[in-house]
């Protein structure tokens, strides 16, 4: 597989020795409330990742955090359950929001049982036992608010701050940052631990003889949790571009600050930004969908997955309604497609340009090349109007299922799982077929109307009549 590694700036070969699963850690969701649709291309490209990495022989150890401590699932749990204690109320809302994501990543294809999930609240000891030996070793200090990492110790030593994008001396401060989260172009010393502030909740800490009973910082939380799980150094990590600065470069540098080894992770792999408007589609700007929304006006979730695959994870992608709606379109023509495992002709009287067993492989070549969702999904509408014009002989069904379970396993738009039609429907479309030999114009068309009723449409093919899911 070749991938495009932001450490480098290039598209490079990305092997594994020894047939060694690939260790791959994805910044996850912070679990304050829906996650909206910009995060959600982030978890479809990893998803894409890890199903590119499969389809290429790689058994794949992936690692997904679940951020359930941080300001704003602090100031979000103290205003939804202002009567509870703190830490039962961020356990609260943390844990019903985590829930919230498993449902919406599992609707938009994700394939959560190959995901391993960690909450940063189940990994305490691992983050002060990180900050313990980075104030051992010179690269943090004790402030009157917290534990910070010092980046000039980290400069002077030798390492390089700005391993992923350019950070000039001259943009450096010694000024601290105490927000979690934060967008300026001055580099800031940054939390590690930040003290216990009134009513929010804390974990006993000691340093240095001192009480400093708070909670991790933001950046701390991820180094400790991929350390703990994937060890140092791991094979890919995966984010969008909006966690390059601060987020990665932050985890680089306390993850790196005192080891022989300069790698914290072999690849770094960002996805673009999900516009809306000509923006980037963010909770700040007010700007944002959630899946729910998307549910509530009638389009199905898989719609947006391939929305997302549409475009190339490293370019921009443009969400609107009428893109939406387009994508839809296209998934009940994959859909239609798909159903054809069920209408098998005696004959056919067209031969297609392709084996349906070599489709999936196709498709695996396209997504070997760092990911190329888009190309694999035109070609994927060339096998697609064949197989609509030509329909599948009986002796064609087992490879036609084998080819639709394969491309589930690359694509995850569920194809396979596209089940028949009842009976009664059937009968509905026989009896609508002795209506038309007979011309009976009337009766045919009541049928067809019954038929649509229920969600099934009609298409009087060359080769007999075809149905399929409206």
């Amino acid at each position: 597989m070749r991938l495009h590694n932001t450490l480098t700036k290039q598209i490079e070969d990305f092997e594994q020795p020894n047939g060694q699963p690939v260790k791959l850690y994805s910044c996850g969701p912070t679990v304050y409330d829906h996650s909206h649709i910009g995060n959600l291309r982030s978890f479809i490209f990893a998803d894409t990742l890890r199903r590119g990495l499969a389809a290429g022989g790689h058994d794949t150890l992936h690692i997904m955090n679940f951020t359930d401590v941080d300001d704003k699932t602090i100031g979000r749990s103290r205003q939804r359950y202002p009567d509870l204690k703190p830490m039962a109320a961020l356990r609260k809302l943390t844990g019903h929001y985590g829930e919230v994501f498993l449902k919406d990543t599992q609707a938009v294809g994700n394939d959560t049982k190959a995901l391993t999930f960690v909450k940063a609240t189940d990994s305490i000891p691992a983050m002060q036992q990180l900050v313990r030996r980075l104030h051992q070793d010179g690269f943090a200090y004790i402030a009157d608010d917290g534990v910070y990492f010092s980046i000039d110790a980290y400069k002077r030593s030798g390492k390089t701050y700005g391993q992923l994008t350019d950070i000039t001396d001259s943009s450096t401060s010694e000024a601290r940052i105490q927000n979690d989260e934060y967008d300026k172009a001055s580099i800031h010393d940054f939390a590690l631990w930040k003290l216990q502030k009134p009513d929010e909740p804390a974990w006993d800490f000691e340093l240095a003889g001192k009480n400093l009973t708070g909670r991790p910082g933001w950046h701390l939380e991820c180094s400790a949790m991929s350390q703990a799980a994937l060890g140092q150094p791991f094979d890919i990590h995966t984010g969008g571009v909006d966690l390059i600065f601060p987020h990665h470069e932050n985890e680089i540098a306390q993850s790196t600050a005192g080891q022989a080894d300069l790698l914290y992770a072999r690849f770094f792999v960002h996805n673009e930004h999900l516009l809306v408007d000509g923006q980037k589609m963010s909770k700040s700007l007010d700007n944002f969908y959630t899946l729910e929304d998307i549910v509530a006006k009638g389009f199905d979730p898989l719609a947006f997955r391939l929305l997302v695959l549409q475009s190339h994870y490293r370019s921009q992608a443009h969400f609107s309604w009428t893109n939406l709606a387009a994508a839809q379109t296209r998934l009940k023509e994959l859909r239609a497609m798909a159903v054809l495992r069920w209408q098998p002709r005696a004959f056919t009287h067209d031969a297609g340009t392709f084996a349906l067993e070599d489709v999936p492989q196709v498709i695996t070549e396209f997504l070997a090349n760092d990911l190329s969702t888009p190309e694999a999904l035109a070609f994927l509408s060339q096998v697609t109007t064949q197989l609509l014009a030509v329909h599948i002989e009986k002796d064609m069904v087992d490879h036609f299922e084998i080819m639709l379970r394969g491309l589930d396993d690359l694509l995850g738009l569920n194809l396979s799982g596209e089940a028949d039609i009842s009976a009664r429907q059937k009968e509905l479309i026989k009896r609508r077929e002795e209506a038309r030999a007979k011309q009976d114009w009337q009766q045919s068309d009541n049928l067809r109307d019954q038929l649509a009723a229920q969600g099934i449409a009609i298409n009087d093919a060359a080769h007999g009549v075809i149905w399929f899911r409206l």
